[in-house]
């Protein structure tokens, strides 16, 4: 898809300038009764709150690395029963066992949560001087219909106020929604497109806010539908233990990436898996599509942008294997 869009027309699509065709006044009302019966079928099944993962993970001698996640109910990790089943928890012990340091955990994530909620929860954390941040947002932005540039406007505005406190900062972009069983064509199809333009859209506010995205869209895509028993939580709508591993595994090498953790060598190999530099409008759209895909500022031949506007690696990360048992220490 990259290879035939302009930046121009990625960018177009990416904020949702392509537009949906109108529906008649029988399609709004097959959609709002598709939406009443997948409120009705997700909520019929509620879980408990998520589990509280705080803590001290790893050990080493080297100083404690400041670890923040925030975001919605997908970063919270609503959906397990253990603290080391939520996906704070395993990327804390991904990132120490790689560090060969302690990793301090803060979770100020919220079930429920949209983008405007993200400068209330950096509030909460701002005692804690994060080194490396990971936002997971957008999916209530688009059940709840927030405005497309309102949402990024945001996200902009969180991942600059962290960077600004020297803080790295990595975003899962918005999961697809339409791979959510309860959601029936044509709505699933309409939560699919709103959901990639809106993480296309992301990609293209956290890059040059200075911060790095990885796909969630498709990670929660293909392999998620041919096991929703497996990946899905027993509401239907949230990942599962085995889910939130899936991910957490794609995220944990974009986190070591952002903070430096690389041993020599490895981030070299790293880049020797199809790497492309690309207008980061394109990169941002062509990420939405496939799993785990980073995609972060760069520059070529000293510059950091050209006619097409400025540049973006997009990186196939291989995904990095999780600890068997984080522990708090």
């Amino acid at each position: 898809m990259a290879g035939i869009l302009s930046a121009r027309t990625a960018r177009r699509l990416a904020y949702g300038g392509g537009g949906l065709s109108l529906l008649g006044a029988a399609g709004y009302a097959v959609l709002r009764a598709q939406a009443k019966l997948a409120r009705r079928t997700i909520g019929a099944r509620p879980l408990g709150g998520p589990p509280d993962p705080d803590g001290v993970y790893g050990a080493g001698d080297g100083p404690p690395i400041s670890f923040v996640v925030a975001g919605d109910s997908a970063a919270a990790g609503y959906g397990v029963e253990t603290p080391e089943e939520t996906p704070g928890a395993l990327l804390a012990a991904g990132l120490a066992e790689v560090a060969h340091r302690p990793v301090i955990l803060t979770t100020v994530a919220q079930v429920g949560a949209e983008t405007a909620d993200l400068a209330g929860q950096l509030d909460r954390a701002t005692d804690t001087a994060p080194d490396v941040a990971l936002l997971i947002v957008g999916g209530n932005d688009i059940t709840h219909q927030v405005k497309l540039t309102d949402s990024v406007r945001l996200l902009d505005e969180a991942v600059r106020r962290l960077r600004a406190a020297g803080c790295q900062v990595v975003v899962g972009t918005c999961p697809d929604l339409g791979t959510i069983r309860p959601i029936r064509p044509p709505l699933r199809w309409l939560a699919r497109r709103a959901s990639r333009q809106l993480a296309a859209a992301q990609t293209l506010a956290v890059v040059a806010a200075g911060g790095r995205t990885v796909s969630l869209g498709s990670i929660l895509g293909p392999e998620f539908e041919a096991a929703p028993g497996e990946l899905f939580s027993e509401d239907q709508f949230h990942p599962s233990s085995a889910g939130y591993a899936h991910a957490a595994a794609a995220i944990l090498p974009s986190l070591v990436g952002a903070a430096g953790l690389w041993a020599p060598g490895d981030e070299l190999f790293e880049q020797d898996r199809g790497d492309s530099v690309l207008p980061v409008a394109i990169a941002a759209v062509a990420a939405a599509d496939h799993a785990g895909t980073e995609v972060a500022a760069t520059t070529v031949g000293g510059r950091a942008g050209g006619p097409r506007g400025p540049w973006a690696q997009l990186r196939n990360r291989r995904r990095r294997p999780l600890p068997d048992a984080p522990e708090r220490v």
